[in-house]
């Protein structure tokens, strides 16, 4: 089994990359660590597992022979990524990402349209207009924030 470097910083901020496995369509709540607890590995290890149940019936499509050794339904990804948050400008880079990233992966055309994301309370407390990375008729790009002039 593969051992990874991870940071545990108490109270730390982290950013997580998470996918499911062959990147399906299935999940669209975020998921978080309980105040205090620097376990994520395990964290990531019981949220994959209790999701992974809950919508077993719902997966399409084969496991590999090394998937069906390892008792995986097939749903995630095995590994993830985490970045440790430095500041506050390396935190807005990330929920930019975040925000951008249904756009991204042509799951919609503009920010806006992704009815999961946090960028609509962004929008209610004016930290970003509703047309950001573009959207409106400006020709405003990806990465431009409203307070970036």
């Amino acid at each position: 089994m593969a051992t990874f470097r991870r940071s545990l910083t108490p109270g730390g901020t982290y950013f997580f990359t998470v996918n499911t496995y062959r990147r399906q369509r299935t999940l669209t709540e975020p998921r978080s660590l309980p105040a205090g607890d620097m376990n994520y590995s395990l964290r990531w290890n019981l949220i994959k597992r209790q999701v992974s149940q809950a919508v077993r019936d719902c997966l399409v499509g084969s496991v590999t022979e090394s998937r069906v050794k390892r008792r995986e339904l097939g749903l995630w990804q095995r590994r993830f990524w985490e970045h440790q948050i430095r500041d506050d400008g390396d935190f807005m880079r990330h929920v930019d990402y975040i925000h951008f990233n249904p756009v991204k992966h042509g799951y919609v055309q503009r920010v806006m349209d992704w009815p999961y994301s946090s960028f609509h309370s962004h929008v209610k407390q004016g930290l970003c207009p509703i047309d950001w990375a573009g959207g409106g008729d400006d020709g405003e790009v990806y990465g431009e924030r409203a307070d970036s002039d």
